[in-house]
């Protein structure tokens, strides 16, 4: 999902500031756009074909920025109907660097549209890190436009850490397949298995491996609101699992695989160890989304990822793509 902060060379940073309407993306979707290759999506069709264009245009008239109005249905033909506005700008090495480096952590990026080509960095709090220091703004929305006293504007660009986390116990078939199909999802993963030489040489940017002879020691250290899926080589690993993490009270979301002879079995187990019913019924064991019933690895994985975003979402909330009528299209904080 930041691949973006990966790429190295001359490249355009093209931002959605402003949604009017129905548009393809939300505020704060990217893309990096080079000579060569385009690095994630603002929503495809005409709208990105334009967009593209005007990149790769600034990268060879050395324009540090660009702003612009795209109505989606009278210029481009799109469906959507909305009104779009990108924010483009030459990508700062500087300031991508040290967003690669704070991965795990919250940040906020302020360039300037109107001016002199200034940007800055803050940390979630917003305390100032790099770069110009523009006026104070708001940090309980996404991205947004804001507009100084003297009629000068910014696009204030939130970077979030990604707030799912999930520790996945099992690098067999199934755990192998859902760690690469969770690779470009908004999500951080700890991997965990007792055998080091099951996990492959090269994992995710966002997976970290855990091979510990000691499993249930990851449950006691994951964060508040994690959430655990169990799927490991042994039935009796997996109910060990399973009652460390019913005892965690604080339990984002948690799936066993296996079948319904599994969870009454394990239903059985728990029950005598005094965890309490209502405890259980949060447990999701068969895992995956109803109606597929397929168990090669990569459809479990396909299914249980979908299953895992949906309940993410649930439980974060949706980032809203803010939407302005004409008339408020800046804002002053």
């Amino acid at each position: 999902m930041d691949d973006w902060l990966s790429a190295t060379g001359p490249a355009v940073l093209v931002t959605v500031a402003i949604v009017e309407g129905s548009g393809p993306r939300e505020c704060g979707a990217r893309m990096l756009v080079d000579a060569t290759r385009v690095v994630d999506t603002i929503g495809g069709g005409h709208l990105e074909h334009r967009a593209i264009e005007t990149a790769r245009a600034m990268l060879v008239d050395g324009r540090a920025r660009h702003f612009e109005r795209y109505a989606l249905g009278p210029s481009l033909g799109q469906c959507c109907g909305g009104v779009v506005h990108l924010a483009f700008e030459l990508r700062d090495a500087a300031q991508a660097a040290l967003l690669g480096q704070r991965r795990q952590d919250d940040s906020w990026r302020m360039v300037a549209i109107d001016g002199a080509p200034d940007s800055a960095l803050f940390d979630g709090d917003g305390r100032w890190l790099l770069g110009a220091r523009p006026p104070v703004f708001a940090r309980d929305r996404g991205a947004y436009v804001m507009q100084e006293p003297d009629g000068r504007r910014w696009l204030v660009d939130p970077v979030f850490a990604p707030r799912a986390h999930l520790v996945l116990f099992g690098a067999g078939h199934v755990g192998t397949a859902i760690v690469r199909a969770l690779a470009h999802l908004p999500c951080r993963v700890t991997w965990v298995d007792e055998r080091d030489d099951m996990f492959p040489q090269q994992v995710p940017a966002n997976v970290t491996v855990e091979a510990s002879d000691v499993p249930e020691a990851l449950v006691a250290a994951a964060p508040a609101g994690a959430s655990y899926l169990v799927m490991t080589h042994s039935h009796a690993l997996d109910q060990r699992l399973t009652e460390a993490i019913m005892a965690r009270p604080d339990v984002g979301w948690f799936g066993l695989i296996g079948s319904k002879t599994k969870r009454r079995q394990f239903e059985h187990r728990l029950r005598a160890r005094g965890v309490d019913s209502a405890r259980i019924d949060t447990m999701v064991c068969p895992i995956g989304l109803a109606g597929i019933t397929n168990k090669a690895p990569a459809v479990i994985a396909a299914s249980v990822c979908a299953q895992l975003l949906t309940a993410w979402e649930a439980m974060q909330g949706t980032p809203p793509a803010f939407t302005l009528p004409p008339a408020k299209i800046t804002e002053r904080v």
